[in-house]
Parts: structure tokens; sequence; C-alpha cells
């Protein structure tokens, strides 16, 4: 079974309506989970923790969707 990997991060967007940080330097990485339960938990308190600023923003990031276990090779490892 291959491992669901997830990971959590946010910041301060530049405009609460679109998805661009407001500086890529101070994003929040929170952590990589090794199932969607523990990272919806992680991604929900750093939520609550800044509900109350418009411009945060905490994401999920599926990093088991970046590579297809079924081809031979993906495609960041072509550009090696």
């Amino acid at each position: 079974m291959s491992q669901r990997l997830h990971l959590v991060f946010g910041g301060e967007l530049v405009d609460p309506t679109k998805n661009a940080f407001k500086n890529v330097d101070d994003i929040h990485v929170v952590g990589m989970f090794p199932d969607y339960d523990s990272a919806f938990n992680a991604w929900k308190s750093e939520a609550q923790k800044t509900v109350d600023n418009a411009h945060m923003r905490y994401f999920i990031a599926h990093i088991h969707r970046l590579r297809d276990e079924e081809a031979e090779t993906s495609p960041t490892e072509e550009l090696d």
C-alpha cells in the first residue's frame, strides 16, 4: 500500500479572494502527514488560530497526487 502524504501550510494572502501569498518567505509549513484525517486536524487547528485575520489561509496539499506510481518516471525526474 502506498502512503497518502499530505502537506499542511499557510500564510497571509495578498487578497482574501485569491490564493497568492503576500510573502512566500513567510509561509508557515505546519508539517507532512501520513493521511488526510491527521492533515485535516492540523489544518483545522492552525486555521482556527487565525480566524480573525481574513487574509490568513491554510491549505492541504495532496502530495501523493504529484507522483503517478504507474508511470516509469515523473515529469520532475525527467528534468534532471
